[in-house]
């Protein structure tokens, strides 16, 4: 169930500090990102602490990483005026709300994450047996739950990272929700809304839970989203006195599918640094042209007047990427009558990847030259983040009797 108005839906996300970007971390979660960031409230994080479950023993690169990572999420066009950036470890809520989590998550939810045994099959040379790597995804809830995410952008492979991150949620409202007085503080909050949205308030909660009427119940959850005059707070006890529960303190976010990059590498596998073959944000132009006019192509082409299939061929790949129906037919056209070489059809793709990056690479001299505007960003958005993670963990204290004021 998504508590929040419409307009005041959270986004959190991040990525491990792992350096410079590529064409491929642009094309796969950047772009989607810019997207985000004007439709959403987002919180955008470097996930320094993540990096530790299977890099504890290599730190060194961490910060300089991490620095690098920023960079180029703000020369991609990333607005620290409209998203919140920070570094995970620097918000130390994050760690208190792990613990707490911790302390009521079943070690079998854990044990049963796909990536958990995945993970230790593909990284059979490190030593994946820590507690650490096998709570990262409970981690990972506490990134989620401190902000009070409502959305989360993951791809296929992070789904059930997001409804694990849904049942821990449900398992603390379910254990901690229930305030002594809830119903009365429910009663004080819809009369809050005024008489006459809090009559229908009280008959649309009466069809739903009396008559099952699921129409009755998403009519109450859209009035609520639209009250301005109740706090927060008191938005969160309505939606549970609404559907029988308590209070619910960690709402549960819902996973925001983004599709796979079409981002081909220049071997034609996915782009990664593991595969040797990449394009970098910042790459000095002459060396991009150099990589792509040097790419692979349809081996049955060894000579100029070898027809080919452009099906076979890696800079197809990229055509789909970055050519227009236009550019796709002159292509498919030339390579399979062989009426244009292979450097030929190349050139198009090295103008669009150009032109695609420089831009880039201009605003990120800005940032390389002035180191301190972007630890600047970075604080800014530290505090905006811990003021908000400050505020849930009140709540969450308050809820599991540590409140000690």
């Amino acid at each position: 169930m998504n508590s929040l108005s419409s307009q005041n839906q959270r986004v959190l996300s991040g990525m491990r500090p792992t350096g410079r970007l590529h064409l491929g971390h642009y094309h796969g979660v950047l772009k989607n990102w810019l997207k985000l960031q004007h439709e959403y409230e987002c919180f955008f994080f470097i996930a320094d602490w993540h990096a530790l479950t299977t890099e504890y023993d290599n730190t060194g690169p961490i910060v300089e990483n991490a620095m690098d990572m920023v960079i180029d999420w703000l020369a991609a066009g990333i607005n620290p005026g409209s998203a919140r950036l920070f570094i995970q470890s620097q918000v130390p809520e994050h760690a208190e709300l792990h613990v707490l989590l911790s302390m009521m998550t079943p070690l079998g939810w854990l044990e049963r994450v796909p990536t958990y045994k995945d993970q230790q099959e593909k990284l059979k040379e490190k030593d994946l047996s820590t507690y650490g790597f096998l709570g990262y995804p409970l981690l990972q809830s506490a990134d989620i739950l401190i902000y009070r995410a409502t959305q989360v952008p993951v791809g296929e492979d992070q789904v059930a990272h997001v409804e694990l991150t849904r049942e821990v949620a449900r398992r603390f409202n379910h254990l901690y929700g229930r305030e002594p007085d809830f119903a009365d503080r429910a009663e004080q909050a819809a009369r809050k809304m005024g008489k006459k949205n809090a009559r229908l308030y009280h008959d649309l909660r009466k069809r739903y839970q009396e008559q099952g009427d699921h129409e009755a119940l998403a009519t109450a959850q859209a009035l609520l989203e639209n009250q301005q005059n109740i706090t927060l707070g008191d938005r969160e006890r309505l939606f549970g006195y609404l559907e029988g529960a308590g209070k619910i303190i960690l709402p549960e976010p819902q996973a925001l599918l983004t599709p796979a990059s079409k981002m081909p590498g220049l071997d034609g596998q996915k782009m990664s640094k593991s595969y040797g073959n990449t394009i970098g944000l910042r790459e000095d132009p002459k060396e991009v042209e150099k990589k792509l006019r040097t790419m692979p192509t349809d081996p049955a082409r060894v000579r100029r007047t070898d027809p080919g299939d452009p099906e076979k061929c890696p800079v197809w790949e990229l055509h789909k990427v970055y050519s227009g129906e236009e550019t796709r037919q002159w292509v498919q056209e030339g390579c399979t009558t062989a009426g244009i070489g292979c450097l030929d059809c190349k050139q198009p793709v090295i103008d669009a990847v150009s032109s695609e990056l420089a831009p880039i690479r201009e605003r990120a001299k800005e940032f390389i030259d002035n180191p301190s505007l972007v630890r600047k960003i970075l604080a800014e958005g530290r505090e905006q983040a811990r003021d908000e993670a400050k505020l849930t963990l009140e709540e969450v204290r308050r809820s599991m009797g540590l409140d000690y004021r």
